[in-house]
């Protein structure tokens, strides 16, 4: 087949790749996205970051529905799960998604080829679906492949009792054990959701922390958080055996050279992702890797090739879809010859845990190896009315400021809604913004942001409510 030539190709669809197609049609590309999957949208929107907040909400509803009720004089009895009609209600969430996005790419004419694709060469792609095969030519490709979840050598996956993030969000019925193995976002959010429906939920990390890249303090609040909910953690264990046991399997754990069992129907190993590179080709075309399989980029987001460039999960960074997002819009921008960039610096992450945890810049940890002198302002959720109100008054908000300048180097949320406070100090960051700035900037009361004030504040020592 003759090839079809285009300004841009995009290689995948997830939220860094459509962002990235949209925008470089805004600018006036002739664009096509090759996906091999049937539906638009990626790991994001199929099976990862939209399912797993519909369950997460979802499963919140029913745990506040069974046991949260009763103090706000509301009685409920006989509540019970139709495990089923969440689970619909999750794929119709993520179906109105990927059919939006759908709309989207028919609105902004962008052509999607459906299939895999591979790189015949620095201008051709050959995408392959079934037995059908076509070459495209683009004047600049972009990979945005995204990312897989990492294997286990010692407990690989069967996708039945030992599964990935994917298969947890589809489990036909709620585990009586869920041994999770790793204790990062993923294995918290995913355990926190089965927690709810009445699993038992045990959570193995290999280091002595969970989150590890987060505030360590906040952490450890969080974990007593979740120990409280019924969640169990065993800390600096490594996994090191698993085999089938009945209808369920029994994972051989190791800690500190004691070596123990434990049984469990279904074992998530969620121990991180890796960049999805297999099979594209980039290598045999001349594209560099860094020694973890990322794919090296310069400020422009182009690879060691010229006129091929990649964003997302497949270069350095945090493994984040805003992330990605940013980076697509960027990397557009510039080959249109507009200026543009990613802050790196005020780049948020959340655990969609409840209590939620969020942050954005330095911890504290990152920002004394740095040398950065610090003043630190807090404000525990106890002291904010709004959190009393709503009965949510675990984790606190922290503000880390660089004690020469004022400049807010760093904000970490543990508490209600975190997710949605953050976004202020993401933005207040962007703008090299003070702590005074955030103190003097008025709060509407009573509002969980007023936290953020207090902690500004008490950067100064100055704080009102504490």
């Amino acid at each position: 087949m003759a090839d079809e030539a285009y300004d841009l190709i995009v290689i995948g669809s997830g939220p860094g790749g459509y962002v990235a197609a949209i925008r470089a049609s805004q600018l006036g590309m002739r664009v096509a996205v090759v996906e091999k999957d049937p539906t638009l949208g990626g790991t994001c929107l199929n099976v990862g970051c939209i399912p797993s907040k519909a369950l997460l909400d979802s499963s919140e509803r029913y745990h506040q529905a069974k046991d949260g009720l009763g103090v706000h004089g509301i009685g409920t009895s006989g509540v019970t799960l139709d495990l089923p009609a969440m689970m619909a209600r999750k794929d119709k969430v993520v179906k109105l998604g990927t059919s939006g996005l759908g709309s989207l790419f028919k609105k902004n004419k962008i052509e999607w080829v459906k299939g895999r694709g591979r790189f015949a060469d620095a201008r051709r792609v050959v995408v392959r679906a079934g037995d059908r095969e076509q070459t495209i030519a683009g004047d600049r490709i972009l990979i945005a492949s995204g990312s897989e979840p990492s294997a286990l050598s010692a407990v690989p996956f069967d996708g039945e009792r030992v599964v990935s993030s994917t298969e947890a969000l589809t489990l036909p019925a709620v585990p009586k054990h869920l041994l999770v193995i790793g204790g990062g976002a993923i294995g918290l959010e995913l355990g926190s959701v089965w927690l709810r429906l009445g699993a038992k939920v045990t959570v193995v990390e290999f280091l002595d922390r969970i989150v590890s890249t987060m505030d360590h303090q906040m952490g450890v609040v969080l974990q007593k958080a979740l120990q409280k909910q019924g969640m169990t953690f065993l800390l600096q264990t490594a996994a090191v055996k698993a085999e089938r046991s009945g209808g369920g399997m029994r994972v051989t754990l190791e800690s500190k050279g004691q070596a123990s069992e434990v049984e469990a129907d279904v074992v998530l190993v969620a121990v991180g992702r890796r960049p999805h590179i297999d099979g594209l080709g980039a290598r045999e075309i001349g594209v560099a890797f860094d020694e973890r399989s990322r794919i090296v980029v310069n400020e422009r987001f182009e690879t060691s090739v010229a006129g091929v460039f990649a964003i997302g999960d497949v270069i350095a960074g945090p493994m984040l879809a805003h992330k990605a997002e940013e980076e697509g819009a960027a990397a557009v921008e510039m080959m249109a010859g507009h200026a543009a960039h990613v802050n790196y610096a005020a780049i948020p992450n959340v655990v969609y845990t409840w209590p939620e945890l969020a942050s954005v810049g330095l911890t504290e940890e990152e920002a004394t190896q740095q040398g950065i002198p610090l003043a630190v302002g807090a404000c525990p959720f106890q002291a904010n009315a709004r959190a009393r109100c709503l009965g949510e008054t675990t984790g606190s908000v922290k503000m880390c400021a660089d004690a020469r300048t004022d400049r807010i180097v760093g904000v970490h949320v543990l508490g209600p809604h975190a997710s949605e406070l953050i976004a202020e100090a993401a933005i207040a960051m962007e703008f090299g913004a003070s702590a005074e700035d955030i103190a003097r900037a008025v709060h509407a009361h009573p509002t969980l942001a007023e936290a953020l004030k207090e902690a500004a504040l008490a950067v100064g020592k100055r704080a009102i409510h504490l």
